[in-house]
């Protein structure tokens, strides 16, 4: 089918083909057509420009953007959208005080969802899955990346695994899966977390990769979870079965896990609240994307990622939802683009690019998603009028989006 978009009064994030990412002072810059048409062919995009130049319609499907603005999907590149149930009681303990940490030394935070995961069939986990994966769609998200890890056993490892590969075969949305079994020590290795990783390494992995079913893996490298050795040999298994490093660090202290992500050609490195200055040094120059989760510090109450210094330095960034059961409950990216200028102190355009083209390249999809270019997906979002880039993070509340396009 063919599609023409006309009237549009903002065509947003134009890039020439080949750019996969934007680093340091690139990332300041949105190139824009105004009073801009579009023209998509088999899911693609095939041309666009000013209408004064817009093509005969004739042999299109027309639509009229009556003055709405066009740009890429948001991509989210770090998410952990397939879980059971939900914990709000852990929402009032923190209210009442109790840290991330604490709730973790409790037994609750993660064991919570993992044991709720336990009971429940793939069937009835893809069917929360989705309700979810719907919940993003509408909000404008075109590419998104799902994360294991609340089965920390092989057998409920996997399940999720499937249920991931059930809607990336379902989903209009371009998904990519990650393997998580190191998310956290389970109840049943309590106290044996050297064999708990042996577990991952000898039994989990070979598992997910006989199946084929991640595309990456990742391990939360931090503070009371795992250590950067134990990290980096759970890297190398998964490389074995094909599967890149996508990994968390820095979230709650400095880790150590950034030297770990560089060392193995991580593709992102994600979190990041606590990183020091020293560890900017390490990603500069490298392929890895540092990836930012402001809606955890804002659920959590706890520190923000140094994104201003990064992009200061020279560094490009991404920013995902996180969207979680315990920590960030939400896949909203319009909302994070809204605290990536409000708290990381982002440009609108900074913003942009980190929720499109840089967190397209933190999944490694750039080369298809994340930008208006000739030849990519065609995955869009058509907004209602809006006067400019700068009012969709302004606007944080306000629902922008007329129809999403993938």
């Amino acid at each position: 089918m063919s599609i023409l978009i006309q009237n549009i009064a903002h065509l947003f994030g134009i890039l020439p083909a080949g750019v996969e990412r934007l680093q340091g002072k690139e990332m300041a810059h949105v190139e824009t057509i105004d009073d801009a048409w579009l023209s998509i062919e088999e899911g693609r995009i095939i041309d666009f420009g000013p209408m004064s130049s817009i093509p005969e319609t004739e042999h299109f499907e027309v639509i009229d953007a009556e003055g709405g603005s066009v740009m890429p999907c948001f991509c989210d590149p770090h998410t952990h959208l397939v879980y059971a149930g939900s914990r709000e009681q852990e929402f009032v303990d923190k209210i009442q005080g109790l840290s991330y940490a604490e709730i973790a030394r409790r037994g609750g935070g993660i064991l919570n969802s993992v044991d709720l995961l336990h009971r429940l069939t793939e069937q009835e986990l893809y069917e929360q899955a989705m309700h979810r994966m719907e919940e993003i769609e509408a909000k404008g998200t075109g590419c998104v990346e799902i994360k294991s890890g609340y089965g920390l056993s092989t057998e409920d490892e996997l399940k999720i695994l499937r249920v991931i590969r059930r809607i990336s075969q379902a989903s209009r949305v371009k998904v990519v899966s990650t393997f998580l079994g190191a998310h956290a020590v389970s109840r049943a290795y309590k106290g044996r977390q050297s064999d708990y990783v042996r577990l991952v390494i000898d039994e989990m992995i070979p598992a997910v990769g006989k199946e084929g079913l991640a595309d990456y893996i990742d391990v939360f490298c931090d503070e009371g979870f795992f250590t950067p050795e134990e990290t980096a040999r759970i890297l190398k298994a998964g490389a074995r079965y094909g599967m890149r490093p996508k990994i968390h660090a820095d979230e709650l202290a400095a880790s150590g896990g950034v030297r770990v992500a560089v060392d193995h050609q991580a593709l992102s490195v994600d979190h990041l609240e606590s990183m020091p200055d020293e560890e900017i040094d390490l990603l500069l120059g490298t392929a890895t994307m540092p990836t930012c989760l402001p809606g955890t510090s804002f659920f959590l109450n706890m520190p923000y990622a140094p994104a201003r210094r990064m992009i200061d330095r020279g560094l490009g960034i991404a920013l995902a939802s996180d969207y979680n059961p315990g920590s960030t409950p939400s896949g909203d990216m319009k909302f994070v683009m809204s605290l990536g200028c409000i708290k990381l102190r982002l440009l609108p355009e900074e913003a942009f690019n980190a929720v499109t083209i840089n967190a397209a390249y933190a999944m490694g999809l750039s080369h298809d998603y994340g930008s208006i270019t000739i030849g990519k997906k065609a995955h869009l979002i058509l907004t209602h009028p809006i006067p400019s880039l700068a009012f969709i993070p302004y606007s944080y509340t306000t629902p922008i989006i007329r129809k999403v396009l993938l």
